[in-house]
């Protein structure tokens, strides 16, 4: 089965070729991050906009660099959500259309279960059932995944998620968007030990985050030296690497106790914030200590991607399911709510 993926749910648009049998034909994508930076974030209209403007170029492309054309389609998968609602009626409208002119299926992808699914198409890919990290702009979750569908929710943040903490707190200390990679570039030339910023909500049981606090400790912390005449760059360097620090230790802490609540060895991380390379070494060293293992997408496919939503689509549709006609999106929408496969 040959599916074509779509995502647009929020600053990037995707479009990826999959075959059940052969793997990853081919895929596109194109970010607006250069769109959104003079705006210090994502502007839900301006996206959806270009969602339309880019769509049918990367379609081309993709069936170009496939050697595939339109007859050769046997189903299309689009992001349903959670997203952007404008992002996402675009993907839907232009999934659905295409599915009716081809009198091919067309199947709503839930966003989230795409991460989830992304290590999937590596050459090792790992085996149900696992733990899943979940982070990303819009996301922190800690979940048990038993198959396609059979998921429990461990833990989530209460406030904000990982990422959208790296945004604002850059944004806080004068550095541009998006957050996380800039963040992570000055935190390579920080002074370890300078500064010391709280692991929030590691001091009590459960699995829950929460970020807002340790962006208002940054923020604190940045202004007193400011106020000090200490502004400067390594400053903004020493803050960033802290920081950085408090938020995966943070996670290593809360993944550590998921997994020894749930006895598995196997560890998922997905999401953009999964590209953090002192993350991965982190989780990396964890899970060895612990006998484990830990599985991530290729960097590329960290981000939002086709390749994802066409994957994951693909295995629901080879179970049976599918949509009807009707142009339906979901901004919020629990993934313990989705049917098994």
């Amino acid at each position: 089965m040959r599916v074509l993926g779509l995502e647009t749910s929020c600053d990037e648009t995707g479009v990826a070729l999959y075959d059940s049998e052969r793997g990853l034909l081919a895929d596109a994508l194109f970010s607006q991050i250069d769109l959104h930076r003079v705006y210090g974030g994502v502007v839900p209209e301006l996206a959806s906009r270009d969602h339309v403007k880019r769509m049918l170029p990367l379609i081309r492309q993709v069936l170009d660099e496939s050697g595939c054309t339109p007859a050769d389609i046997d189903a299309i998968a689009y992001t349903a959500g959670p997203g952007l609602v404008g992002a996402l009626l675009v993907g839907a409208s232009c999934a659905q259309a295409m599915a009716f002119a081809w009198g091919v299926p067309a199947v709503g992808v839930h966003h989230m279960e795409g991460h989830l699914l992304a290590p999937m198409l590596e050459e090792q890919p790992p085996r149900f059932p696992f733990v899943a990290l979940l982070v990303s702009g819009g996301h922190t979750q800690l979940v048990r995944v038993d198959g396609i569908g059979r998921y429990q929710l461990l833990g989530e943040s209460v406030d904000d998620a990982a990422g959208e903490a790296f945004d604002k707190t850059a944004k806080l200390i004068g550095l541009g968007y998006p957050g996380g990679p800039e963040i992570a570039r000055l935190a390579e030339f920080g002074t370890p030990g300078r500064f010391v910023f709280p692991r929030p909500m590691t001091d009590r049981p459960g699995l829950d985050f929460s970020f807002s606090g340790l962006k208002t400790f940054t923020l604190n912390t940045w202004q007193r030296c400011v106020e000090a005449g200490d502004d400067s760059e390594q400053t903004r360097c020493d803050i960033a690497l802290a920081f950085q620090t408090a938020v995966v230790e943070t996670l290593l802490i809360k993944c550590r106790r998921a997994l020894k609540q749930t006895g598995l060895k196997n560890l998922v991380i997905a999401g953009g914030v999964s590209a953090n390379q002192a993350l991965r070494s982190g989780l990396e060293k964890m899970l060895g200590e612990m006998k484990g293992q830990v599985f991530y997408a290729r960097p590329r496919f960290c981000t939002d991607n086709g390749a994802m939503i066409a994957y994951a689509g693909c295995q629901r549709l080879l179970a049976g399911q599918h949509d009807g006609p009707a142009i339906s999106v979901q901004p919020r929408w629990p993934m313990e709510s989705l049917p098994a496969v």
